[in-house]
């Protein structure tokens, strides 16, 4: 599969292997001997006799830094570029082709173009301007790492320190990244707890009206049965407040007469 177009400038893709097929037959043949020898070497190998395993697949380890007083040699700026922007791989119709990091010194003229696609790049794929966009920041991420291949290129102390700072950003934002996707599954958690909540506390919240309701009815039934107990007591009070006085009056009464009966029966004595 063909790369993507990318802001970072490479040479020319340059065929590794063929086939697979056709690197067994020509390793494989006994009556070819050296010549299918020589053939299978000449599938496995790069460009200038290199050998297939020793391409560069991934990142490998940076040479040391030249000391000030030595001059930097083409092939050691090659080996640092690629140890910066590894080449890239891909197959094709069976054949695997290679594609390193060009190592042409960029002019003015250079740098113009690429932030004229930069800037046609951002408006192709539609990249946002404000916030959090994946196609911008790997666009900008493209258009540093030419950069860094523009100024290693010319300074391969400079370059590397650029490196140094790239990958100081990168896990930083890896690092704000994995705090802000924390911080997501941290709300979606918080906002689940609070809707299983809030259906909690409306069940309570219902449980408690009719509690509240039925202590009300109760309420009222109570009031009514003290008015009526409050109603017959001062009724029986009166009743019996009415028959207290009769009873006084009855006694008073019987007082009088029993009085009048004593002096009657006192005066004929004293006569």
């Amino acid at each position: 599969m063909t790369p993507a177009h990318s802001l970072v400038r490479y040479d020319n893709p340059v065929l590794v292997s063929r086939t697979d097929a056709a690197a067994k037959n020509a390793a494989g043949g006994a009556g070819a001997g050296g010549a299918g020898g020589k053939a299978a070497g000449g599938a496995g190998a790069g460009p200038g006799g290199q050998d297939l395993k020793k391409l560069p697949g991934g990142p490998k380890k940076l040479p040391p830094v030249d000391d000030k007083g030595r001059a930097k040699s083409p092939t050691q700026t090659e080996d640092i570029l690629n140890s910066i922007l590894p080449p890239r791989e891909w197959e094709e119709t069976g054949q695997l082709w290679v594609q390193k990091v060009s190592s042409t010194p960029a002019t003015r003229l250079d740098v113009i173009n690429l932030q004229e696609q930069l800037d046609h790049m951002l408006q192709k794929r539609q990249a946002r301007e404000t916030g959090i966009c994946p196609v911008r920041r790997e666009l900008y991420s493209q258009c540093f790492d030419e950069l860094i291949r523009q100024v290693t290129i010319s300074c391969q102390e400079r370059g590397l320190l650029l490196l140094r700072v790239r990958d100081e950003i990168r896990m930083s934002i890896a690092a704000y990244q994995t705090l802000y996707e924390s911080s997501v599954a941290f709300g979606m958690r918080k906002a689940l707890q609070a809707e299983q909540g809030k259906a909690d506390m409306e069940n309570k919240i219902k449980e408690l009206e009719d509690e509240k309701r039925q202590l009300e009815q109760t309420v009222l039934e109570l009031k009514a049965k003290c008015e009526a107990i409050e109603k017959r007591e001062s009724e029986r009070r009166a009743m019996e407040e009415r028959k207290h006085a009769e009873e006084i009056a009855f006694l008073k009464k019987t007082n009088v007469q029993l009085k009048t009966q004593l002096e009657g029966i006192l005066s004929p004595q004293k006569k």
